[in-house]
């Protein structure tokens, strides 16, 4: 199986004052590192993007789209995507990313959303995607405006049912937030906290999708989270689900 992976990735610009005097640093992470490395070691061929690298790398057509089997997004926002660099600088007019995004789960593709201060709406509302065309195709509502939900004392996910995504994972780790979250009426619900979904899956046209509304790394994928038995087994099962049979 073969996926795309965008997101993940930021740069830290910091300011140091030491009395009088100050300075800046920067420094550039990711955050999907060890997520990466997990499917890799599962069998899957992860071709990833960093969210910088979207504004002049991501597929123009929907040819390359279907290289992949799925396309994972993971805490980059929805101007990333539709402000690229020969729109903002140059006025070109090119591809609408998102509609290509579109086009390919309605055609066959896979597509996984994964939750973060970037992704569904996040913080401040600034990943949008609840006014994109992804809001069509993702199996979950989303709310308006910043829909984080801060947990700090930690939640644990729990399943909403029977299925195969689920069943063997037994109690869940804490996770230390999420977005906020419901289900679409033909989409199905497999983990919750309360009213709130956390994992749901669901089809588009030809192709299936899932949204996970918690973090794959930190800060709301707790350490308990990243050191879990079932982690490993968890992402590359819901990455698999999403390739068309």
């Amino acid at each position: 199986m073969k996926i795309l992976f965008v997101g993940e990735s930021w740069v830290v610009h910091m300011i140091h004052t030491k009395g009088y005097d100050s300075f800046t640093s920067t420094k550039y992470e990711e955050g999907a590192t060890y997520l990466l490395s997990c499917l890799r070691e599962q069998g899957i061929d992860v071709t990833y993007m960093p969210a910088h690298e979207v504004q002049v790398r991501f597929p123009q057509s929907l040819e390359e789209l279907k290289a992949y089997d799925a396309i994972v997004i993971s805490d980059v926002g929805a101007n990333t995507f539709l402000l690229q660099n020969p729109t903002f600088y140059q006025m070109q007019i090119i591809p609408n990313s998102l509609d290509l995004i579109k086009q390919y789960v309605e055609e066959g593709g896979g597509l996984l959303m994964v939750g973060g201060y970037l992704t569904f709406m996040g913080i401040e509302g600034k990943a949008n995607y609840k006014n994109t065309v992804l809001a069509d195709v993702l199996p979950v509502v989303m709310m308006d405006g910043d829909d984080r939900v801060e947990m700090p004392s930690g939640i644990s996910p729990v399943a909403a049912g029977s299925h195969p995504l689920v069943d063997k994972l037994g109690e869940w780790p804490r996770l230390l937030g999420y977005n906020k979250l419901s289900v679409k009426p033909e989409a199905e619900l497999l983990l919750h906290n309360g009213e709130d979904a956390i994992l749901a899956v669901g089809t588009y046209g030809k192709g299936k999708t899932a949204a996970f509304a918690s973090d794959c790394s930190p800060h709301w994928g707790s350490l308990e989270f990243m050191e879990w038995e079932h982690y490993a087994s968890f992402w590359s099962e819901l990455v698999k689900y999403l390739k068309q049979a």
